[in-house]
């Protein structure tokens, strides 16, 4: 079966090598554009686009599925398009090109969780499981109809980019076989059922941690927002850096956004109990263990974070 395959960051790799290995003929990719990388800002390649210049995959590099790709995309003469993580809108004409339409491996239990950022937003709720599925590709906001399923459990330490990457490499499977069934004429898509909820792309305010919330609601959102965009808050008016936070019920009561050094651990004060930062890193510095920054205030217990 000729396939066209959609992804751009890393998190789509693996599903690009397993249709590879299982022998899949693989006729395009369908990325972004080169994008400006570091702070050099140096335009480099997707992750996608950079292993299929290595598997010897033509490139289609698009910000946007116009007329114009859509007639690349048809050049290309695939059965079905397989599509991780693109980062665009396939529009109803490009829809129609492959016969067997396009399949999307969407990291989320839908219809939970439907939209850009299903992984961040369940752990930012509080998900105990989440999962992955392949659907059936259509106009609305991953509504088509659903040909499997893949559950996973989520870990306490778990952050967005942990559980992505595991999600990554066992959807991947789940794709490669969702094809396969295809392929073979056994492939069956069942309409979603149950409650739907939606999952907008992060921005920048997203992990601006409020200390007046209660610990777990903190600790979910630091691990939500880990590694993009970043939990962080501000010290005398600079945005600070943080990773994920440590949960200490046990630890005496601090008013919010005050600081405090329990032997080696800095502790944070919420809504509810405190919690133990891990990282920092203040404005203009590197990121460094929580306990090394403390060291260089001068009186910690007047730092207070906003």
């Amino acid at each position: 079966m000729r396939v066209l395959f959609a992804g751009t960051p890393a998190v789509a790799v693996p599903s690009l090598d397993a249709l590879v290995d299982a022998g899949f003929d693989v006729v395009a990719v369908l990325t972004r554009p080169d994008a400006p990388v570091g702070r050099k800002r140096v335009l480099t390649p997707s992750p996608v686009a950079a292993r299929a210049a290595v598997l010897g995959i033509d490139v289609i590099r698009a910000s946007k599925v116009d007329a114009g790709v859509t007639s690349q995309i048809a050049a290309a003469a695939p059965d079905v398009a397989a599509i991780v993580a693109y980062g665009g809108l396939i529009p109803p004409a490009a829809l129609g090109v492959p016969r067997h339409g396009w399949i999307n491996l969407h990291f989320s239990l839908l219809p939970a969780w439907r939209g850009a950022a299903p992984v961040q937003r369940a752990l930012m709720a509080g998900d105990d499981v989440t999962g992955a599925v392949t659907f059936l590709l259509e106009e609305g906001l991953d509504t088509g109809p659903v040909f499997g399923t893949l559950t996973e459990a989520v870990r306490t330490e778990d952050t967005a980019g942990a559980l992505l990457e595991r999600l990554s490499r066992s959807g991947a499977v789940l794709l490669t076989q969702t094809l396969s069934a295809l392929d073979a004429g056994r492939a069956a898509a069942v309409r979603q059922q149950g409650e739907v909820s939606l999952a907008p792309k992060l921005t920048l305010e997203d992990g601006r941690l409020d200390w007046r919330q209660p610990a777990l609601a903190i600790g979910r959102q630091a691990r939500g927002v880990t590694p993009e965009p970043g939990a962080w808050t501000t010290l005398d008016g600079q945005r600070v850096k943080l990773e994920p936070v440590l949960l200490r019920p046990g630890a005496a009561a601090l008013d919010p956004g005050r600081l405090v050094l329990d032997g080696k651990s800095v502790l944070v004060g919420t809504g509810s109990h405190p919690v133990a930062l891990t990282r920092i890193q203040p404005s203009g510095k590197k990121m460094m263990a929580a306990a090394d920054w403390a060291r260089g205030q001068a009186t910690l217990e007047s730092v207070v974070f906003e």
